[in-house]
């Protein structure tokens, strides 16, 4: 029982992580000199000391940074992104901040600076080494949207003609600067690349074997001046540690890690959620008031004048309204119906559309399934419509049958007309502005939901007063 008790215990104990950013922040903000607490802080993990920075006032992270070697806080800060990070970045003196900013990647370095004030901008960069400077302003001559402002500088490049024996002593000498190993550039006397090998095949070629033997010369690139959005696509294709980046006379110049791929992705599906929600570009919680009313505001105001439209469609069909009043009743269920389809036709679409490569016939095959999506789902619900609606105006508001089944009947057949409408609206809108080489995403939710809206307004007014007040004469 005891023994028992005992591996009960133990295993809890294991279960249980110990609360690292607690001790740190107990460790600086106590009584120990500024040597003891270094040596100790640096027995904790960067990830667990970036973690902790947050519980610290402003006041003791500068005590920590006066600690802490430019190298050390470079590591702390890679776990930090954001405006956090440039949060922290900004609570350093400028010869300190440039001290920590020469650890960082040349990718990394050049947008914290981009983002600088001028004045601040300018005194750093005379701090930085001369080499270090002109990458930077090289980098900075590259719009945001191009793939040379997102390059790191992180990669291991050998030249030509040697053999793996001198392949493997120029790896392990750059290895030292470059920790992106995974693979080896090949480049001939001009920079211009060659080719690449994998590290693996690299480690297991015999030694004497010629470099040709193992370089993959088919291999992906894009140019440093190539907007991101263009080939995007084509990056996610390739399964790569990563891309090389070249010059416009072929010279690599950089690459794109994989993380920095990943994080290109991110931004754009974060900017595409933005559009599908009506927004010019993303927010986040720390943005302005003004710059997040600026982004809005725009979309609103056509959605505005699209909504003073369809209710004037609801206006002119007010004569029917007035004969038949419990038709305002289920208005509302056709439209949410019809704006609910057309935005998950949407969301299929643009997920689709982010493949470049989909040709013409799986764009017409996709428009016709979401038009059979839209028509079975259509039928299912109108005809449960048919049967609850007739019930409830029959059973609880005491309509003649008659009367009672033909609003039903009209509803029903709207909602499932405008369902079918609002699927193809929802696929082909997109696919519209992509012929017109406008991003897919601009066909926003509330804009596909505003047409829908209007679509399901004439559907089901324009059914009430053809198939009741003119076929029936109802009323």
């Amino acid at each position: 029982m005891n023994k028992e008790n005992h591996i009960t215990y133990t295993t809890t104990e294991m279960l249980q992580h110990p609360d690292y950013k607690t001790e740190i922040v107990a460790l600086l903000r106590g009584d120990l000199t500024p040597k003891i607490k270094q040596e100790r802080i640096l027995g904790y993990h960067e990830r667990d000391i970036a973690a902790a920075l947050e519980m610290l006032t402003a006041q003791e992270r500068v005590r920590l940074y006066h600690i802490l070697q430019p190298q050390t806080l470079a590591d702390i800060l890679s776990f930090i992104e954001g405006e956090e990070q440039t949060e922290y970045m900004n609570e350093m003196a400028l010869p300190q901040r440039a001290a920590v900013l020469s650890h960082f990647e040349i990718d990394e370095m050049a947008e914290y600076i981009r983002k600088m004030q001028k004045e601040e901008r300018a005194a750093v960069m005379e701090l930085l080494a001369e080499d270090v400077k002109n990458k930077i302003l090289w980098m900075h001559s590259f719009d945001e949207d191009e793939i040379g402002s997102k390059m790191s500088a992180n990669y291991i490049a050998i030249p030509c003609g040697m053999n793996v024996r001198q392949a493997m002593r120029e790896l392990i000498r750059q290895a030292a600067v470059h920790d992106n190993i995974g693979t080896i550039y090949v480049l001939d006397e001009q920079k211009t690349l060659f080719g690449a090998i994998d590290l693996k095949d690299l480690i297991i070629a015999r030694e004497n074997t010629p470099l040709e033997a193992i370089i993959m010369t088919s291999y992906p690139y894009v140019y440093a001046n190539e907007q991101i959005d263009d080939c995007l696509g084509r990056m996610k294709e390739y399964s790569e540690d990563s891309i090389p980046v070249l010059d416009l006379k072929n010279k690599m110049v950089g690459v794109l890690t994989s993380q920095d791929m990943m994080e290109l992705i991110d931004d754009e599906m974060g900017e595409d959620y933005a559009r599908l929600a009506g927004l010019s570009a993303e927010e986040d919680l720390k943005e302005p008031l003004r710059k997040s009313i600026g982004k809005r505001l725009p979309w609103l105001i056509v959605l505005l004048a699209l909504g003073m439209i369809v209710s004037s469609v609801v206006g002119a069909f007010e004569g029917v309204v007035a004969q038949l009043p419990f038709l305002i009743a289920f208005q509302s269920l056709i439209l949410d119906m019809a704006g609910n389809v057309g935005t998950q036709s949407l969301a299929v679409t643009i997920r689709v559309l982010m493949d470049e490569n989909v040709s013409g016939r799986q764009k017409l095959s996709l428009v016709a399934k979401e038009a059979r999506v839209g028509f079975v789902n259509g039928a299912i619900l109108g005809s449960l419509s048919f049967l609850l609606i007739g019930a409830y105006l029959c059973l609880l508001k005491q309509q003649p049958i008659a009367l009672a089944f033909s609003i039903s009947a009209c509803t029903g057949a709207a909602l499932l007309l405008a369902m079918v409408l609002s699927s193809l609206s929802g696929t082909w809108i997109p696919l519209m502005f992509q012929k017109l080489k406008v991003d897919p995403a601009v066909a926003s939710g509330p804009l596909i939901t505003t047409i829908n809206d209007l679509v399901a307004v004439v559907t089901y007014y324009g059914l009430a007063w053809i198939f009741i007040l003119e076929i029936l004469h109802i009323g």
